[in-house]
């Protein structure tokens, strides 16, 4: 057998190997590991006029790589802020538009709050609590009456609809005298609310048109499966037809 030889060119080669580990990060990894050494070349460039015919042309490259967003405005702008950030804010050139900053890139939007951390019934959704709290702003008479009779009707077909069982309006008036913090007291009073029966069936009917609605949807999206381009229907042979025939 030959001895096998190693040519010591070869470990010259693998010398020169770059493993993602060791290479720097890659800011926009869209763009790759090219684009982003001609970025990092530009910045290096000592000469303003070529760092600008430079960066000039790697925006062109930058719109080649994204033909689909060319109809998007601002177009450019956004081409030239995504230079920007992959020199990690270091190139120095002549921008058309105002050149970002590390601050206003990295910017945190505050934390939106939620109205309500643990409600204690669910069921009726925190817009019920804003509902009682107008109804106590008003003055007593027939109009918050009406409102107080509006939101305990809301707040019974809220409780069927999570619990499908019926409930006593006194249940009902408890809760909303609890969620008024006893400005709204129902308790005593001989008020009625809508049936079970009558509120059952108004859910029924929400329920029954998002669903002819999502039927409605399905339907349609069957009828452009099977159509084709020039708006026929697609022929599909009926096996059992042909069988009959012999």
């Amino acid at each position: 057998m030959k001895n096998k030889t190693i040519n010591p060119d070869n470990h010259q080669a693998m010398h020169f190997l770059e493993y993602n580990a060791q290479r720097t990060h890659l800011m926009i990894p869209e763009y790759g590991r090219h684009l982003q050494k001609l970025i990092d070349q530009t910045v290096a460039i000592a000469d303003r006029e070529e760092r600008n015919k430079a960066a000039k042309y790697i925006i062109q490259v930058m719109g080649t790589l994204n033909p689909h967003l060319r109809d998007v405005p601002d177009f450019q702008h956004k081409l030239w802020d995504q230079i920007f950030i992959m020199s990690n804010f270091k190139l120095d050139v002549d921008s058309p538009y105002p050149i970002p900053t590390r601050e206003m890139v990295y910017l945190k939007s505050s934390k939106l709050e939620y109205p309500q951390k643990n409600p204690k019934y669910r069921f009726y959704g925190n817009n019920i609590k804003t509902m009682i709290e107008v109804a106590n702003s008003w003055e007593d008479g027939e109009l918050k009456e009406a409102l107080v009779r509006v939101i305990a009707n809301h707040m019974k077909k809220s409780f069927l609809s999570w619990n499908k069982d019926s409930v006593e309006d006194k249940v009902i008036f408890d809760h909303l005298y609890e969620l008024s913090e006893g400005k709204i007291n129902l308790i005593q009073t001989s008020e009625e609310l809508s049936t079970t029966n009558d509120l059952m069936r108004i859910n029924k009917k929400i329920s029954n048109k998002s669903n002819q609605a999502s039927a409605k949807n399905t339907k349609g999206n069957f009828f452009r499966k099977n159509t084709n381009q020039n708006g026929k229907k697609n022929f599909q042979k009926n096996n059992n037809q042909n069988k009959s025939q012999i």
